[in-house]
């Protein structure tokens, strides 16, 4: 019992930005430097052994060995796709599991992020969102995850040839209802002294909370994805319950707001999955671009993919073309999203995880969420 006890009080360094760590070591009685070092271990090479950080005094060493640790969170199952897509279940306690998703394609690697454990948005299409919301992840486990995928490839890691170029928040959850750490977490990857990925290979993807996506320019220039799914308010309230408090046309608006601060000739993604003889047809397709033509904007393409419990289904390959076709007519960089990982239910959308929504506190803490989409 006391053991756990004094375990528990320990510090977890992983979570800490460079000035939250260097506080950390001037408690200590440390030189501000040591943070730098120790900063670089956990980021750049891995490693969570204070005895392997050869640069460090043993007596440090010791000391850091007490007072803290570098804790991820826990690989409960890993499991690759036929086509490489591996996919891990986390554990982040108390009975919640959550998933994230590694998409290599030639050089590059994606890895999808989650930031929440379940989602209470609930978008229709979405299985995270219907097993329920239990709570926002913690920045040491956001950027744990990102720690834990590039350890996957062996420690210590060699910087110079990282094996994850790309991060995506789109795994469960809605990125922006876990604001602070999400963005903690994306500059914490940015930063050149951590993980070093260029702000065009961090992406968030957001439903559309108009408010928080305006603070968002405030802290980060990460690049920004916009879940849309429809051409009209109507067809989106039913498929994204969250455009009920913000339409399309605000959402929008806050867009464009976005992508003038972070300047540079920045375009936002627009994400659209298309869902058999809901939101597919040739009218859908000609609404989009009406909708979208003073936007500076790329859109993806998404078909849906099937997850149990769901009535929806995937469009006809000729459908999917003809909705392309009609965007590029029109001028937009239109890609359509190969489906990975379907195998092991990988794929966009059909991530689940574990939700434990057993207890008051997260009972709460959904009607909360609930609260701030739809209120």
């Amino acid at each position: 019992m006391f053991e756990k006890k004094e375990k528990d009080m320990k510090k977890n360094l992983i979570g800490m930005n460079k000035e939250d760590l260097e506080l950390f070591f001037l408690s200590l009685g440390e030189k501000s430097f040591r943070s730098k070092q120790v900063y670089q271990w956990i980021h750049q090479k891995g490693v969570s052994d204070f005895h392997a950080m050869t640069n460090i005094s043993r007596e440090l060493q010791e000391k850091l060995n007490e007072k803290a640790e570098i804790s991820a969170p826990k690989v409960v199952l890993e499991k690759d796709s036929k086509d490489g897509t591996r996919k891990w279940v986390l554990s982040v306690g108390e009975g919640d599991l959550i998933e994230m998703v590694l998409i290599p394609e030639g050089k590059r690697a994606t890895l999808c992020i989650s930031s929440q454990v379940g989602c209470a948005v609930d978008c229709s299409f979405c299985a995270t969102g219907k097993q329920g919301f239990s709570r926002n992840l913690e920045l040491s486990e956001i950027i744990g995850q990102l720690w834990v995928a590039e350890n996957s490839f062996g420690v210590p890691r060699d910087h110079a040839s990282k094996k994850v170029t790309n991060v995506v928040m789109m795994g469960m959850g809605e990125p922006l209802l876990n604001f602070d750490a999400v963005t903690g977490a994306m500059n914490m990857m940015m930063d050149d002294k951590a993980y070093g990925l260029s702000k065009r290979k961090v992406t968030l993807s957001t439903s559309g909370l108009i408010p928080l996506i305006d603070k968002l320019s405030e802290v980060t220039d990460a690049a920004l994805t916009i879940s849309l799914h429809a051409p009209n308010d109507q067809l989106r309230n039913e498929l994204v319950p969250i455009n009920k408090k913000y339409p399309i046309k605000k959402l929008l608006e806050s867009v464009i707001r976005y992508v003038d601060k972070c300047g540079d000739s920045r375009k936002t993604t627009i994400e659209y999955i298309l869902i058999d003889k809901v939101n597919d047809s040739i009218e859908n397709a000609h609404e989009l671009c009406e909708l979208l033509k003073m936007i500076p904007c790329k859109v993806n393409l998404i078909p849906f993919n099937p997850f149990p419990g769901s009535s929806y289904k995937r469009p006809s390959s000729m459908r999917i073309q003809t909705f392309k076709k009609i965007l590029q007519k029109e001028g937009y960089i239109t890609t359509i999203r190969t489906t990975r990982g379907e195998d092991i239910m990988a794929a966009c959308g059909q991530l689940v995880g574990q939700v434990n929504d057993k207890t008051k506190r997260k009972e709460r803490a959904q009607r909360r969420i609930e609260a701030q989409i739809v209120g």
